[in-house]
């Protein structure tokens, strides 16, 4: 799957797509893994999915996005993969309150919105099955997570979040993360329990 083929791209604009080294690291903990059931808190125009889909045949990708623009776009980028990958229109917090007693994932690809991750960790937790991995995408935010500079205001709020949701990682007995620190970081975290 190549970006620039997706529909919904044209030349010039911002594409909060994931970026070379965190797809690399992506395909890797697929290969490594081998996760049978993902979920994808944010899809945009499908192109992680895709990635995930290429990498193994047996994969099913449950992809979560509240773009409706973004959901055509997806569908149309994604259609080869016909029902390995189930794309919901939908909020991301919602569905995973009202599945998270009910539905299993081997892996969770976490590139939402970044002031969410904190509060959809638990239910992400509960989703995911023991020797599951979170990748998380963006956890360092432009470098902000980790500077001791002042944040302006309109950040705030997502690098206070952000903090939160790798302090609560690293609190957390149940997981063994890494964090990387290319790009605009990621962390990965295996479920032990």
């Amino acid at each position: 799957m190549k970006k620039e083929d997706l529909m919904g791209v044209s030349g010039k604009e911002y594409l909060p797509m994931i970026r070379p080294e965190t797809e690399k690291l992506l395909r890797s903990l697929i290969l490594k893994h081998k996760p049978k059931n993902i979920l994808e808190i944010g899809t945009f125009l499908g192109y992680s999915a895709g990635v995930m889909c290429e990498i193994s045949e047996d994969v099913k990708v449950v992809t979560l996005e509240k773009d409706e623009k973004s959901v055509r776009c997806a569908k149309e980028n994604l259609q080869k993969f016909g029902s390995r990958v189930e794309i919901l229109c939908c909020d991301a917090f919602q569905y995973l309150k009202q599945n998270a007693g009910t539905e299993k994932y081997d892996f969770v690809f976490l590139d939402g919105p970044k002031a969410q991750y904190k509060a959809y960790l638990p239910y992400i937790k509960a989703m995911l099955t023991k020797g599951g991995v979170l990748m998380a995408d963006d956890v360092l935010f432009y470098g902000l997570v980790r500077s001791d500079e002042f944040i302006k205001h309109k950040h705030r709020t997502i690098v206070e979040n952000l903090r939160k949701f790798l302090q609560a990682l690293k609190d957390d007995k149940d997981f063994e993360t890494q964090i990387f620190d290319f790009e605009d970081g990621v962390s990965v975290s295996i479920k032990r329990k």
